[in-house]
């Protein structure tokens, strides 16, 4: 079992998130002394009786959800058991995208419904976007069910609802987990509630501590975007060429023949260093350098690859989410960024909208407009080693940007099918 599980958060607004997240903060001790006081005076003083825990994490919300930064909040907690990593994205409609930013790294989705209000839009948008993801693992937290009193039909109503909608986005048996929580109260979070006897499933934290966690891509094949060429030219180190990255997908070790590309040239790793000193191996995750044994005319943007070369192209397919207020339209001139490497590209044709509401696909729709997912064509003025999402995420995800003001348009995924679609297969 992995040691580190990523999990995101998503949910509408006012359904309780920061109390959640904060309940789990507070409940496992991850909260500094100070902190924790400022929360019980802040507390005290609008005459509450026991600690607002949504106070842990609402103060950078209500700066973000205000306009200041609109972003994803990472939160990072441990148990004897596990270590997380907490991607808390905001609940508000217009910010959904930000959700695409917090589960694309995500192993298990915890989405938050009130007990009151049931599975509703955004809970089915929130799904279809980690569904598209990848996220292997869900868990539909129906909090506030103290507010409902501790009603076991109206869980089971709601858990049924929902167990649908996933399995219709191609969630597996297993996969989901629907559990009866109030954050508020402490119910069923980490503590096992004696209000609910007739729910025998895991607390929310024992479900997290023992969910069986997908392990980093090791195996997969190695990815290396060029970040940058490291050239000192002092007299300690006269001949010194090292290229430096984060290794997106697989491991390299000393010894390995590689390729460079889109250029297709080939060496061999002769060295692989760190700022701790040199490595023998390195894998997903890490940052180092690579020294190759040949003298080649490598630069940013150039995909240093073993293990599978990925197709090199300068026309794909994808899966967007469209993520600007301006619509997306046939012919739009973009910026791509793969990696490290951004070239020009044409939108093509958009071949279907994704409706995460109805389970259907809507062919050729005249525009993407914001939150919407569709399928289109692209087309790059430099042909781009692109992998397939489904089998190398890093190396199949792609960023679309605005030349004008450099902001971003979309998030890609290529070869990706619409959810709909692979609910069908």
């Amino acid at each position: 079992m992995s040691d580190l599980l990523r999990l995101a958060t998503a949910g509408s607004v006012d359904d309780g998130k920061s109390t959640l997240v904060g309940r789990l903060l507070y409940d496992t001790k991850s909260v500094l002394a100070d902190t924790l006081d400022a929360v019980h005076r802040a507390s005290a003083d609008r005459g509450l009786t026991t600690p607002d825990l949504s106070l842990l994490v609402d103060g950078l919300r209500s700066e973000r959800e205000q306009g200041i930064t609109i972003d994803v909040a990472y939160r990072y907690f441990a148990t004897p058991n596990r270590s997380f990593v907490l991607a808390d994205t905001p609940g508000h409609v217009q910010y959904t995208r930000n959700t695409v930013t917090g589960a694309s790294t995500a192993q298990l989705g915890v989405l938050l419904v009130d007990a009151r209000k049931g599975v509703v839009e955004q809970t089915r948008r929130h799904a279809a976007v980690l569904a598209l993801l990848g996220v292997p693992r869900l868990v539909l937290a129906v909090n506030k069910i103290d507010l409902v009193d501790y009603d076991e039909v109206t869980f089971v109503r709601i858990a049924k609802e929902f167990t649908a909608h996933a399995t219709a986005l191609g969630y597996p048996e297993g996969a989901v987990l629907e559990i009866p929580v109030s954050a508020l109260v402490g119910d069923n979070v980490v503590e096992r509630s004696d209000k609910t006897p007739w729910y025998s499933g895991p607390t929310l934290l024992e479900h997290l501590e023992t969910v069986p966690v997908e392990p980093d891509p090791h195996d997969a094949p190695f990815r290396f975007p060029v970040q940058y060429v490291i050239r000192p030219r002092t007299a300690e180190y006269p001949d010194y060429r090292g290229y430096a990255g984060q290794v997106a997908a697989g491991t390299v070790r000393v010894g390995d023949e590689v390729e460079v590309l889109p250029g297709g040239l080939r060496s061999t790793v002769e060295k692989i260093d760190t700022f701790d000193g040199p490595l023998e191996e390195a894998a997903a995750g890490q940052s180092v350098t690579l020294l190759l044994a040949d003298d080649l005319d490598i630069g940013r943007g150039d995909l240093v690859v073993a293990g599978g070369r990925p197709r090199v192209t300068d026309e794909f397919e994808a899966t967007v989410c469209w993520l600007a207020e301006k619509p997306l339209t046939p012919g739009d001139r973009v910026l791509v960024k793969h990696g490290t490497r951004t070239v020009q590209a044409v939108v093509g044709s958009l071949h279907a909208r994704f409706d995460e509401q109805a389970l259907s696909s809507v062919d050729s729709p005249g525009s993407l407009r914001l939150n919407e997912i569709g399928r289109v064509a692209v087309r790059t003025a430099q042909a781009l080693p692109l992998d397939e999402y489904g089998e190398v995420r890093r190396g199949g995800a792609f960023l679309v940007i605005d030349p004008a003001d450099g902001s971003t348009l979309a998030a890609g995924l290529v070869g990706a099918p619409l959810p709909v679609e692979d609910a069908r297969t």
